[in-house]
């Protein structure tokens, strides 16, 4: 692995000369303080004048596989559209989730997203494109047993053998695909496995209204947060996607156990699933508030800047204040935030740190005003400002460049044509 050498590269509005050596940020010095240190052995050096450095984005909450579903069931009802996504799940194996992982990968790279939380059919195919790519990723088996005793017992012991497979990866997360569809038994199981094995859980939660008033229905007028809450499932090492239709109690209990809580802000206005995510009382209750985009087949594209400027501009419409949701948050919500939850050091560009990160080009008409970078990077810009991007200290685009796009766009074409013949 090269060393690479950041000359003159905007770090917090300061100039500065960024040295990465094998996977981390080895020197942050004032630029042209590069001059005078000894760099020997392979080295990458590039001119970043005009150019920005902030940490690779953390999607906590996709889909990866779904980039090849783009536009299915449009202007659908939720469980209406949820209906129809499963239908056309029967007919996915794993070759469109390679190739459905590959597109998503070298989406999330081309808009400065460097590790994602994934929770997908097949993860095995999604961890190998992942890794052919250079992304991080955090996923494994998702459970799913319908309420079905024997279909439980399989799924337990298909996830077993796959933590025995793969459980050695850098982020293996088990995931249980909602409340609605894994059974209270299957729930406790995965609670359990996890934390002896010391590994972090991921499940859709209160969603939708409709989720929620099912819940009360079925469980004795308990929310899914209560619900879980009664199973013991709760912890730090729980990463909840949505967490969107919440009580003052049920954010108490997630702030209580540390959870991970992603607001999926496009793919829950999109579906009408909701939009009054309770950012401010779940970071204030202790819960560990990050962003994600969900897949495309609801969010329709995996854009984590996209996602930070509307998640910003719906807090402050329906609270009615332009102070919520501030930028400094808004962006550790998109990185440090994340990386901390899957327990990786990255989300902040800091000697020491893994080198995952995003180079913005600011010689365009956005970055014009004299106004804070991260103020008109977030509200102002879009993704492909980002020049380039580097993971685990391996530049993954250059210049806007990523090896193998054409292939990749091709290959994921043909798997198409397969699936709709």
């Amino acid at each position: 692995m090269a060393a690479i050498l950041l000359k003159n590269i905007s770090v917090g509005d300061v100039r500065r000369d960024l040295l990465i050596e094998g996977g981390i940020i080895k020197r942050i010095e004032a630029a042209g303080a590069c001059s005078g240190w000894d760099l020997a052995g392979d080295l990458e050096s590039m001119d970043c004048g005009g150019k920005a450095a902030v940490p690779g984005f953390v999607n906590m909450h996709v889909h990866a596989a779904m980039s090849l579903m783009r536009g299915v069931g449009e202007d659908m009802k939720f469980h209406d559209w949820l209906s129809h996504v499963w239908r056309l799940e029967e007919k996915i194996d794993p070759e469109f989730i390679y190739w459905g992982a590959k597109v998503a990968c070298l989406e999330m790279i081309r808009t400065g997203t460097t590790a994602f939380n994934d929770q997908y059919w097949h993860s095995s195919e999604t961890r190998r494109a992942a890794a052919e790519m250079g992304l991080r990723c955090a996923l494994g088996y998702t459970l799913l047993d319908g309420f079905d005793e024997r279909k439980a017992a399989l799924e337990q012991a298909r996830a077993e053998e796959d933590y025995e497979l793969y459980g050695d990866c850098p982020v293996y997360v088990l995931s249980c695909h909602s409340i609605y569809t894994v059974s209270a038994d299957t729930l406790c199981w995965a609670a359990d496995f996890a934390r002896r094995r010391g590994i972090p859980l991921h499940i859709h939660v209160s969603e939708t209204r409709k989720e929620v008033e099912d819940c009360k229905a079925a469980h004795h007028g308990l929310s899914p947060v209560e619900y879980l809450d009664s199973l013991g499932f709760w912890g730090p090492d729980v990463i909840a996607g949505h967490c969107l239709w919440l009580s003052e109690r049920d954010v108490r209990l997630l702030g209580d156990a540390g959870v991970t809580c992603v607001h999926n802000i496009n793919s829950n206005t999109k579906l009408a699933s909701g939009y009054r995510f309770l950012y401010n009382e779940l970071r204030d209750a202790g819960a560990n508030v990050c962003l994600g985009t969900d897949g495309c087949a609801s969010s329709n594209n995996l854009d984590m800047l996209e996602a930070m400027k509307t998640a910003a501009l719906v807090q402050k419409a329906w609270r009615d204040d332009p102070s919520a949701l501030p930028i400094p948050e808004l962006m550790q919500c998109a990185s440090y935030n994340g990386a901390k939850a899957l327990g990786i050091d990255a989300g902040r560009i800091r000697e020491g740190a893994l080198a995952d990160i995003a180079i913005v080009d600011t010689d365009n008409s956005f970055f014009l005003s004299p106004a804070p970078f991260e103020a008109n990077f977030v509200y102002s810009a879009h993704s492909d400002c980002i020049d380039s991007l580097i993971c685990n200290g391996c530049f993954v685009m250059r210049h806007r460049e990523v090896p193998g796009e054409r292939g990749i766009l091709d290959a994921a074409r043909d798997v198409l044509r397969k699936i709709c013949a």
